[in-house]
């Protein structure tokens, strides 16, 4: 019997990392979209948690962030901002659904894939303090409830657009002030991880996104939101006004600063084998 120990636990412990709140996660495929100015650097502790949790997990760095080499103020459009998410679901097999994860701005890149493929790549989307609007920012009230307002957070750059006019190209979020913004209740080392490997957002592709498509069939992609209550980037007041104008399937809450992926990871991951 005792020889039979080592087996016993190598088949144990895999099955005990299945079972999440009483319940035993399925096996699915998670596709982990970062937020402004990160990469996928920022899902690493979520990337692990779910790989331990024996399920399939992608992620990757949108066009300019992480270690995509592309000058971010060269990046004018969200197709040419989420062409590696894009290019991945186009990859996927007929017979293959992911569990779509975006954090922040990402949110806009999930509502991009959504509109382009619904539910023939995607079998649920969750929206992580993201970004959630069914056409993106398409009025001034969508900017309002979706757009924080990061003056003081932020540094700008200028350069040409259309027609040789100047817009705004990127902007670079503050060392100084992202533990106060991001990260107030991440650990310390997150959050020197982050300072490390924050990169110039491309403004232009979250100020554009805009989605026009009037099919029914966007709506059928089950949504999750999750809420973030400890939120000093996207306030309370915004992911709740976001939540009435495109109703979700659900809504969870947690304890959390803007970047759960940090402050509470075993929570968030929780969630997301419970989708």
């Amino acid at each position: 019997m005792e020889q039979l120990r080592p087996l016993y636990l190598c088949l144990l412990v895999p099955m005990l990392a299945l079972v999440v709140e009483g319940k035993a996660a399925s096996f699915r495929h998670y596709v982990l979209v970062h937020g402004a100015g990160h990469g996928a650097w920022s899902w690493y502790k979520v990337h692990n948690l779910l790989q331990r949790a024996g399920q399939n997990v992608t992620s990757f760095d949108l066009t300019s962030a992480g270690i995509d080499p592309t000058d971010a103020n060269t990046v004018l459009t969200i197709e040419y901002y989420n062409k590696p998410l894009i290019e991945f679901l186009s990859a996927l097999p007929d017979n293959e659904k992911v569990v779509l994860v975006g954090h922040s701005a990402g949110g806009l890149c999930l509502t991009h894939a959504i509109h382009a493929f619904g539910t023939k790549k995607i079998s649920s989307a969750v929206f992580v303090a993201a970004i959630m609007l069914r056409s993106g920012f398409m009025t001034a009230d969508d900017v309002k409830i979706g757009f924080p307002d990061l003056s003081k957070a932020v540094r700008p750059v200028y350069g040409k657009g259309p027609n040789n006019t100047m817009i705004l190209t990127s902007f670079s979020f503050l060392p100084e002030i992202i533990q106060q913004i991001l990260y107030n209740r991440s650990p310390e080392e997150d959050v020197i991880l982050a300072s490390k490997l924050l990169k110039p957002v491309p403004a232009q592709p979250i100020l554009s996104a805009r989605f026009n498509s009037t099919s029914t069939s966007v709506d059928t992609v089950a949504r999750v939101y999750v809420k973030t209550r400890m939120d000093r980037t996207l306030k309370q007041e915004m992911q709740e006004a976001m939540i009435k104008k495109w109703p979700p399937r659900k809504v969870v809450a947690i304890n959390s600063d803007h970047s759960p992926f940090f402050s509470a990871p075993r929570r968030l991951v929780n969630i997301l084998l419970n989708v």
